[in-house]
């Protein structure tokens, strides 16, 4: 249902950190409960409001205490990107096969351990790229949050990455993460926007962002390319896809493969593959 998959990506923009999806009290309707800390509640609670076709919100209604964080690990996993890469939190340990590398991304308080849908497929378009195209590589992770894209990049060939981010916060996580997987010299992890990136170009771009904040972008990504130049875009709902096609074609860019994962409440992500 489109209405309840732009709520829902709203919301956990806004701050959520649950969701559960129950059937209505009418035909075909959709209840979304949403859980969220106490100082994002009226955030989260104003976004879904404006989020299109959401006719009614309720107040908000105390939870019994409950430790996010523990309950949060409990459910993460290795996560088997492809045969050449794993990325897995510190407490879960995973065997590797021959040839196969690892990222080691703890949960904290930055967006991205790999576990998401909208990261898995990035994770997913950035593996499938031929190797060639990932060798020697220079990258630039936009709104790198945890930095686990720019480090994916590195680990699957990539000589050098830019990471950047509006939250400080995101930055000193993805340096940490960065330091723990002997990464750190071939990164550079910076707060700000692209335009302190003057006229550089770059031969691949990873973008996990909310459209929202991703259309506003697009006439700058599109000064950092270069002729083969790869662009990868996750953080998209599959209803949003043609509207941001159509942008992207403005700027030259063609899709050149593209993947769809649903999350547990059945929202649709999709991820793009462009190219110049």
């Amino acid at each position: 249902m489109e209405a309840g998959e732009i709520a829902a990506a709203e919301a956990f923009a806004a701050g959520a950190v649950g969701l559960e999806e129950r059937e209505g009290g009418e035909p075909d309707a959709v209840m979304l409960l949403i859980y969220v800390p106490v100082p994002q509640a009226e955030a989260v609670r104003a976004a879904v409001a404006a989020a299109f076709g959401v006719r009614r919100v309720g107040a908000a209604e105390p939870c019994p205490p409950v430790d996010w964080v523990q309950a949060w690990r409990e459910g993460l996993v290795p996560i088997v990107v492809s045969e050449e890469l794993v990325v897995r939190p510190s407490f879960a340990a995973h065997e590797l096969l021959a040839g196969q590398s690892e990222l080691v991304i703890d949960p904290g308080q930055a967006f991205g351990t790999g576990g998401h849908e909208s990261t898995r497929l990035a994770l997913e378009l950035l593996a499938a790229l031929p190797r060639s195209l990932r060798a020697g590589a220079s990258a630039l992770d936009i709104g790198t949050g945890s930095g686990v894209l720019a480090l994916a990049a590195l680990r699957l060939g990539a000589t050098s990455v830019v990471g950047f981010d509006v939250d400080p916060l995101a930055l000193a996580v993805a340096r940490g993460n960065a330091l723990q997987n002997g990464l750190a010299d071939r990164v550079c992890f910076f707060a700000g926007t692209l335009e302190a990136l003057a006229s550089r170009r770059f031969d691949l771009v990873l973008a996990n962002l909310l459209k929202r904040e991703l259309l506003p972008l697009l006439p700058a990504i599109a000064r950092h390319l270069r002729s083969g130049t790869h662009v990868l875009l996750s953080g998209l709902l599959t209803a949003e896809a043609e509207e941001v096609l159509a942008g992207l074609a403005k700027l030259g860019l063609r899709r050149v493969d593209s993947r769809e994962r649903r999350d547990a409440s059945g929202t649709a992500w999709i991820g793009l593959d462009l190219t110049t």
